[in-house]
C-alpha cells in the first residue's frame, strides 16, 4: 500500500472515532468536565495497575507500563502527533502511578480509586448536562478514545491540527 494511502486511511480512522465521540460531547459543561475527569481516570487506572508485577527481568514490570506501551502505539498508529502527546501523558500518569504504588497500601488504593471514582463522577455529571448517555455505553471502545479526544480538543484550542478539526466538523 502506498504512504499516502495509509496516512489517508489513518486521517479517515482517526475523523471517524473523533466525530463520533464528539457527537455525545456537544454541551461545552460536559467537555470542561472531560478535560478533568478523563485524565483522573486515567492516572487512576495508571496508579491502580503499577502494583501489579509481570515476572519479566529481574525486577519485573507493572502492568501499568505494558499498558502504557500497548496503547501508545495504538495512538500513535491513529496520529503521531496526538499519539506523541498521549504517549508523553501516559507515561508520566505511569510514573506518578509508580510513586504512589511505593506507599502503603491504604494511601495507594486511596490515590487510585479516588482518582478513578471521582473522575467517573465528573464524566457523569457532564452527561447529566449533556443529557446523553456516555459514548461507551453504545461502544466500549470509546473508552480508548477520551483520551485522544481531549488531546485533539487540547489542539484545537491552540489553533493546531485545523485540518483534522475541519474534516471532523465537516466530512467529505
Amino acid at each position: 500500500m502506498h504512504r499516502s494511502t495509509l496516512s489517508g486511511a489513518s486521517m479517515r480512522r482517526i475523523e471517524q472515532h473523533l466525530a463520533k465521540y464528539g457527537a455525545y460531547h456537544q454541551d461545552r459543561r460536559n467537555v470542561v468536565t472531560h478535560f478533568f475527569g478523563i485524565p483522573l481516570i486515567v492516572l487512576g487506572v495508571a496508579i491502580l495497575l503499577s502494583r501489579p508485577m509481570l515476572p519479566v527481568g529481574p525486577a519485573g514490570i507493572s502492568i501499568a507500563w505494558l499498558a502504557v506501551s500497548v496503547i501508545s502505539v495504538y495512538y500513535l498508529c491513529l496520529d503521531v502527533r496526538l499519539g506523541l502527546a498521549l504517549s508523553i501523558s501516559l507515561c508520566c500518569a505511569a510514573a506518578l502511578g509508580h510513586l504512589a504504588a511505593q506507599q502503603s497500601t491504604v494511601v495507594w488504593l486511596l490515590l487510585g480509586a479516588g482518582s478513578f471514582v471521582l473522575g467517573w463522577g465528573l464524566q457523569f455529571l457532564g452527561h447529566v448536562w449533556e443529557g446523553r448517555k456516555p459514548a461507551f455505553v453504545d461502544d466500549l471502545m470509546s473508552l480508548l478514545i477520551g483520551p485522544l479526544f481531549i488531546a485533539a480538543e487540547c489542539a484545537f484550542a491552540l489553533g493546531l491540527m485545523r485540518t483534522l478539526r475541519t474534516r471532523i466538523n465537516h466530512p467529505d
